[in-house]
Order: structure tokens, then sequence, then C-alpha cells
């Protein structure tokens, strides 16, 4: 997607005299050249290794019960180590994507060898508490071997606790496990960081969403849907907004921190709306359910003034978000045709007045960043 996206502004520039043709033909080459995390090759390959896992271990499965114990034990240690010894080789032999299979198969492995063995043993314990052994591990060979597949693994296995999470009957802040999945998401994330695998780090932040919706869901802890709302605008600001000490290293991250805060507050303002209740209890009335509708029509004006010329899923979903909050008022809230083009008078007063602020504001950050004729 981004290709074709590069080679059309190459041609376009190219035909307006901006680029000379070879430069963007030189330019298209070296971008070809690079190593790329997404190649059909590659999926394809990690495919073929997810399902040899599968054979090996149904293999394994099937002929279980007529093996002895120390057959069985020598058979999944003799698997791990000749799976992450392949690895090590191959990428000592400079390979550039049988490391990352071999790494897969050795993981996968050692998941199975934790189930297999607690029942050959009858080991007590929990999903939990093997599939936290089982991300340890994980985490431990992704830092070794620098491997971006295993930092995926890694982030599906923080799903996977999160799934054993929600049937776990003490989801309480008391609980050991309670922070468990957040725990995980920070190590997915600095594991993207040092192994390059920056779209891992989409799994950690939408687990972490997961996991605040979780909470709210719970009704023993309490959490008001307006409270997710406030500290997701808050996350917003921070990295939105030139002013916050943040937006630097916000702007260094991508446009991920601003995008998932950016949903943050949103998903706390449409809990808010669904459950206006929470917040103004039974005298709740037709205002009361205006408020988050309005509020969310608002924040989205505001994400894409901030954040919608740089970040187009923002600018998307503010559109998105926009148009169903009007929808709402119209159809629910206000209930009568003079009602709503009402709404949509101010409605349409107010957007032109942010629209030319933000008009004003950009060319004065523009001029600001012209060179100055000396």
């Amino acid at each position: 997607m981004y290709r074709g996206r590069l080679k059309k502004d190459f041609d376009l520039w190219v035909a307006k005299g901006l680029l000379p043709a070879a430069t963007a033909e030189a330019l298209m080459q070296e971008y070809d050249a690079r190593p790329h995390s997404f190649t059909v090759g590659r999926v394809l390959m990690m495919l073929a290794a997810v399902l040899i896992a599968a054979a090996i271990l149904l293999f394994v499965a099937a002929n279980w019960e007529g093996m002895e114990r120390t057959l069985r034990v020598g058979l999944l240690l003799a698997a791990l180590w000749a799976f992450h010894g392949a690895a090590a080789y191959t990428a000592i032999r400079g390979s550039n994507y049988l490391p990352g299979i071999f790494l897969v198969l050795g993981t996968a492995t050692f998941g199975a060898s934790i189930a297999l063995i607690a029942q050959m043993y009858h080991i007590s314990g929990d999903g939990l508490s093997a599939n936290l052994v089982w991300f340890i591990m994980c985490t431990v060979s992704a830092l070794l071997f620098r491997s971006s597949p295993l930092t995926y693994f890694a982030g599906l296995l923080s799903w996977f606790q999160f799934g054993l999470l929600i049937d776990h009957s003490d989801f309480v802040v008391s609980d050991p496990w309670f922070f468990a999945t957040p725990v995980q998401a920070l190590v997915v994330v600095a594991l993207a960081y040092y192994t390059g695998a920056m779209r891992a780090r989409h799994l950690s932040y939408l687990v972490g969403l997961a996991w605040v919706a979780r909470i709210y869901v719970d009704h023993r802890l309490g959490l008001p849907a307006w409270q997710i709302a406030v500290v997701g605008t808050l996350l917003f600001l921070a990295a939105a907004l030139p002013a916050s000490p943040l937006h630097r290293l916000a702007r260094a991250a991508g446009p991920a921190p601003a995008f998932y805060s950016f949903v943050l507050a949103l998903m706390g303002l449409l809990l808010w709306q669904i459950d206006v209740g929470n917040f103004f209890g039974s005298d709740s009335s037709a205002l009361h359910e205006a408020v988050p509708a309005i509020l969310a029509a608002a924040f989205a004006v505001l994400g894409i003034a901030l954040e919608g010329r740089d970040n187009g899923a923002i600018r998307y979903l503010g559109y998105v978000v926009f148009a169903g909050e009007l929808l709402y008022l119209s159809m629910e809230v206000i209930g009568s045709m003079l009602g709503t083009s009402g709404i949509f008078l101010l409605s349409g007063l107010f957007l032109g007045l942010v629209a030319w602020l933000v008009i004003r504001l950009e060319k004065r950050f523009g001029a600001r960043q012209e060179p100055r004729e000396v």
C-alpha cells in the first residue's frame, strides 16, 4: 500500500518537473531493496511452521499413551533443543527468515510441553500460571535472538492471558493477576522497539483497551465511563499538543500513541452515552443523554483539528464519530425537524469557526517555518 502511494507521488513529481526521472527510479530501487517485514513468502513459511508444529504435537499426542514417561519427556526436550539449535545455526549462517520459523516451532513446542508434562505428572496449577511461564520463555528467546516473529508471538500470548483472565473469578485490584495484562503489554512494546517488530505494538495497545473495557464491565471495581474519557483525553492532549512535554516522545513513536489515546477517550464517551445512568443516576433526561453525545462530537472535531492532517486513522474515525453523534442527536434526543435543523446549524457554525482558526494557525506556523532571507 505504501509503495503504491510512494510510486504515485514520484510519478506526479516527475510529471511536474520537481524530481528527475532517474532520481525517482533510484529512490524506488532503494526502497525495494530494503528488507521488508511483510512478504507473501515469509507469511507462507510462517504458516508452514505452524502446521508442522501442530503435526508434531498431534503425532506425539496420538502415541502418548503408548510411550514411557522418560521417552515422552525426552521427545519434548529433544524437539525443544533441536528447534532452538536450528534457529541459532541458521542465524549464524545469516539466514533472514529461517531462524524465526524455527523459533516459532520451538516456542510452540515449549507451550505444549508445559501442558503435557503437567498432565503426565499431575502437576497442579492453572492456565494463567502456565501461560505466564510460556510468555516469559517466549520473551527471553525474543531477546536472545532479537526475533521479530517471537515478538508477535508474545503479543498473541498476552491476548491469550487476557482471555484466561476474563474467566478468572477474582478480578479485583488486590488479585495478583489483575495487572498481568498491562505488564505484558508493556513488555511487548519494549520487545517491539528492541527487535524492530513495530507492528506488534498494536497488539499491546489493543489488549490495553480491552483490559480497560473489562474493568468497566466488572461492576465490582466501580470505574465510571466518564473517568475513562478523562484519562483518554489527557493522554491524547499530551501526545497531540505541541506544548506538551510528551509531544516529541509521542511523535517519535509514530501515530499510534495519539490514535489509541483518541480511541480510549471516545470509548469512554460512548460507554458513558450507553450507560448514562452511571453519571446522572436515575434522573437521566434527554439533556443528560445529549451531554456525552455532544462531548463525543466535540472531541472528534478536536482530534481532527490537532491530528487530522498527519494521522489518517484519527481523521476518518473522527468523521465517523462526528456524523454518528449528529445522527443520534437528531433522531433520539432532539426529536423534531426544527430542533434537528437548529443543531445542524449550530454545528455548522461551530465547525466553520474551528476551521477558520485551524487555517489561521496553520498559516502562522507555516510562516514561522519559512527560512528568512539574509
